[in-house]
């Protein structure tokens, strides 16, 4: 826990969320996306196109609308026009975009789109923030790149805000519940500790059942296996899983899962499945992770009069 809210002190520091920026000999600002790439800022960009939903959904939370031209197929925003990775080179330039936001797996995946819009003059960012601290600098760096930074830092306020108010209830509580909180049904895999799912865990006042699990290939997933998530069943008092692209366990998968049947959380019926855009996206939404968590864990203390 003590890890988790560390952060919180971060609100004081706010100006040192843009440590990924320098200042360039003109005055200009330059930011370095999560691929390593400089890219200077002279002006907002004002024709963007989104390839991530995580991305869309912060550009819109920091109030831009008109200077976003496009974005991916799994979002959902009326009279913006539809791109994919998948697509020519030619879709692009036709929308003239002056910035294209992608991840850094897109990135590296399709390096012929991406040099082909660099050719053109179009800039390509890439983030993919993989814990809480470098969500803020993601987001104040989102503001900075489109003339929002103050949104963007108002952002982390309101966010650090609300989790200090939450604190203030998971702190009350006389026994924590120990949580195992599943990434991926079919593999075994759940979240390494210092993830966004984990921190939603602990946010709510959970503790992490598998806080020893290590990250596979430096993601935020961790291999836990059967074996070891049964050596701890008698510890686990709630069982988690997300729900997403990547996993779409229910509730009756994991309960009949073959030795599962000695997992106290199964035996009590504390079994539970969250959004997985909840808990592991890099948006504002993870407050309503936290909430949804925290009703879960202790429907008491986040219920009427609990946290805002």
């Amino acid at each position: 826990m003590n890890r988790v809210f560390s952060l919180l002190s971060l609100w004081i520091l706010l100006p040192l969320l843009l440590a990924g920026t320098s200042m360039a000999g003109d005055d200009f600002p330059v930011i370095q996306d999560h691929t390593g790439r400089s890219i200077q800022i002279k002006a907002p960009f004002t024709r963007i196109i989104s390839l991530y939903g995580a991305h869309t959904d912060n550009l819109r939370t920091l109030g831009l609308d008109r200077e976003i031209i496009g974005i991916s197929a799994s979002d959902h925003w009326e009279g913006k026009s539809v791109f994919s990775y998948h697509n020519g080179l030619e879709k692009f330039l036709a929308f003239r975009p002056d910035l294209v936001f992608m991840r850094p797996m897109i990135d590296r995946g399709y390096p012929q789109l991406v040099e082909g819009l660099e050719k053109a003059g179009i800039t390509v960012a890439s983030f993919q923030p993989s814990n809480v601290e470098e969500m803020f600098d993601y987001w104040v760096s989102l503001g900075q790149l489109t003339g929002k930074t103050d949104q963007a830092r108002e952002m982390v306020r309101q966010f650090q805000d609300e989790i200090v108010q939450i604190k203030k209830i998971t702190d009350a509580l006389p026994d924590k519940k120990r949580v195992y909180f599943e990434a991926i049904h079919s593999r075994m895999k759940t979240f390494t500790p210092s993830s966004m799912a984990i921190f939603a865990l602990e946010a709510a006042g959970g503790v992490n059942a598998a806080a020893d699990a290590s990250s596979v290939r430096g993601t935020n997933i961790a291999y836990y296996g059967k074996e070891r998530i049964i050596s701890k069943a008698g510890e686990i008092d709630v069982f988690l899983s997300q729900n997403g692209a990547m996993n779409q366990p229910t509730i009756s998968m994991i309960i009949n899962e073959p030795g599962f049947e000695v997992i106290k959380a199964v035996q009590e019926g504390q079994v539970f499945i969250v959004d997985e855009k909840l808990v592991s996206r890099p948006t504002s939404d993870l407050l309503k992770g936290v909430r949804a968590i925290g009703e879960i864990l202790y429907p008491r203390a986040f219920g009427k009069g609990g946290a805002p």
